[in-house]
């Protein structure tokens, strides 16, 4: 019978410092594909992807203060089209001929 030496022991994660990032994120963005990269660089595509997603956070809806104005103005335009979209839906419903 075999025994596990260190069954009940924790892996330990490898730390990488922040230039090791940074050559990584640049190496996947002149790279085809992100999933090669990480196999160069011998890391997980996934650990990759996650590093891409905290370099370049995603503009979050409706936060408000941080909004822009152009955003506001897109958003304002756009709740305008809807109502006129609206409204000519229940025009069109007036005025079609019934259907048998």
């Amino acid at each position: 019978m075999t025994q596990k030496t260190n069954a009940g022991a924790p892996r330990k994660r490898r730390q990488y410092d922040a230039a090791f990032r940074t050559e990584a994120l640049r190496l996947a963005s002149e790279s085809r594909s992100t999933q090669a990269a990480a196999r160069q660089l011998g890391i997980s595509p996934k650990l990759l992807y996650k590093w891409q997603k905290a370099a370049h956070p995603m503009l979050e809806v409706g936060s408000g203060e941080g909004e822009s104005a152009a955003m506001r103005q897109l958003r304002a335009e756009n709740r305008r089209l809807q109502q006129e979209r609206d409204i000519l839906k229940k025009a069109l419903a007036i005025f079609m001929p019934p259907t048998l």
